[in-house]
């Protein structure tokens, strides 16, 4: 019984997991258009391009790969380039991901742990000093 139940339990949780990827591993894993997912990562210099209103497109690196983001809504108050950010929503049709949730970093010590194991992974230095070239 417990195991059945246990089945069940995962099995209608299954839509409601939501993956966490760099922009290098949408990459690699080739994520499908459609698919919901948190892009992590720094946002990219120079790449912050307001549009009208509340709509706001910028990059999202890990150093290796970028990414285009949209989004429409307000952006958190910690948002700016070369800082920690993570975006939810879907990659559409063209490889540009659609952002419907924006979280920023919390303070100059801290940047979301998911994020911070990543880029640690890729070799990538984080903290004071840390100098993020970005390939174009």
């Amino acid at each position: 019984m417990l195991a059945v139940s246990l089945i069940l339990v995962l099995f209608a949780m299954r839509g409601a997991i939501v993956y966490f990827y760099t922009p290098s591993d949408v990459v690699t894993k080739s994520v499908e258009p459609g698919q919901r997912f948190r892009l992590g990562g720094l946002v990219a210099g120079g790449s912050v391009d307001r549009g009208e209103g509340t709509k706001v497109g910028f990059s999202v690196t890990d150093t290796l790969q970028i990414i285009k983001v949209r989004y429409d809504g307000v952006l958190p108050d910690l948002f700016r380039e070369g800082q920690g950010v993570i975006a939810e929503g879907k990659l559409d049709g063209s490889g540009i991901f659609q952002a419907d949730t924006v979280l920023a970093k919390h303070d100059e010590n801290y940047m979301p742990p998911e994020v911070a194991k990543s880029l640690k992974e890729k070799g990538i230095k984080l903290g004071k000093g840390a100098v993020h070239p970005t390939k174009q």
